[in-house]
């Protein structure tokens, strides 16, 4: 027995590739042997494959088993050996799998895909933002970026890496530079607007230089401090404050205007704003506000431009970006309808 513990202890510790190219060495070896050794009750690769599998993991149906002495000698080497063996495999299969789980959950690990959505401080204003983009894309691939020991939440599309997203190693590990868009939240565990202001640029100025490229919303404070964001090229700001502040001041103006922004602002609420490709048969204004109204939408930006009702005689250009209101029914069919065409 004291032989075979220090086996097993020699065992665990053999380098893995080692390890699990010895394993997948013997259960080859074997089964080819049992073939040779015992063809009338192996007479194919595949019984033989089978019978060691079943053996070498404990399993033992039953249905082939050696009857010569050679056929049961192997048998005795894989209970001695082939069982430890793949046991110890097993089970580092198991810990990696444990220590994989315990990195995701703490945010120590590295995301190497693209087309990834990044959000930078968890709050409740993000996790709302999570929520509206899977709602939106099902299987948009999310990374939160955060100070917190474990991740906020966790799902097979939403991942999280720990650290300080002003350092540039945190940003790589999250693969900034080929992420879709990343969306950094103001600081709400901050009660100074500057000093809240002032980490959003700090984080801004990093991805700057690792990823200038990549397509960035900031949510500040105080629009004044946008011109200190200049050399940053933020793409878009959200000004937290002022949103705020300018919808309670509409509401109290006109009652109801309220749920009007919420329909515009919340996938699940109501008519939505969509953007809509353009079509090869529309040349003006008229013919793409014209064509979206018959099937029940209303065109009513390109891009930020709001005056589309004020020039729809005019030529559509190449690079527009049309944006309209619908459902998304009317939305879904809109798009079946462009494939066609």
């Amino acid at each position: 027995m004291a032989v075979l513990r220090k086996m097993f202890l020699k065992m665990v510790e053999i380098n893995n590739v080692v390890l699990f190219l010895s394993s997948i060495a013997l259960v080859l070896f074997s089964s080819i042997l049992i073939v040779v050794v015992e063809n009338n009750t192996f007479p194919t690769f595949f019984d033989g494959f089978w019978w060691v599998m079943t053996t070498v993991t404990t399993v033992g149906y039953g249905d082939y088993y050696p009857v010569s002495i050679a056929g049961r000698v192997i048998a005795i080497i894989l209970y001695i050996v082939g069982i430890g063996l793949i046991g110890v495999v097993i089970g580092k299969i198991i810990d990696g799998l444990a220590v994989f789980r315990k990195k995701r959950l703490e945010g120590d690990i590295v995301y190497k895909g693209s087309g990834h959505f990044i959000i930078i401080g968890w709050s409740q204003k993000a996790s709302y933002a999570v929520k509206e983009m899977v709602e939106t894309m099902e299987q948009a691939e999310i990374v939160i970026i955060d100070e917190l020991k474990e991740a906020p939440m966790l799902t097979q599309n939403i991942h999280y890496v720990q650290g300080n997203a002003s350092e540039q190693e945190t940003l790589k590990k999250a693969n900034v530079k080929e992420a879709r868009s990343v969306l950094i939240f103001a600081e709400d565990r901050l009660t100074n607007n500057q000093i809240i202001d002032g980490k959003t640029l700090l984080i801004a100025s990093t991805i700057e230089s690792v990823a200038p490229g990549v397509h960035t919303i900031v949510e500040i404070m105080e629009e004044n401090h946008i011109q200190n964001f200049q050399h940053a090229r933020v793409d878009e700001f959200i000004i937290s404050n002022e949103t705020i502040s300018s919808l309670a001041v509409r509401s109290a103006f006109r009652k109801g205007v309220s749920g009007i922004y919420s329909q515009l602002l919340r996938r699940s609420v109501g008519d939505d704003l969509y953007h809509i490709p353009l079509n090869k048969e529309w040349k003006t204004y008229r013919d793409a506000f014209q064509t979206l109204l018959d099937q029940g939408a209303t065109l009513i930006a390109d891009r930020n431009d709001l005056t589309i009702n004020r020039k729809l005689d005019e030529l559509l250009p190449a690079e527009a970006e049309l944006y309209a209101v619908c459902d998304d029914i009317t939305y879904q069919k809109i798009m079946e309808r462009g494939d066609k065409l």
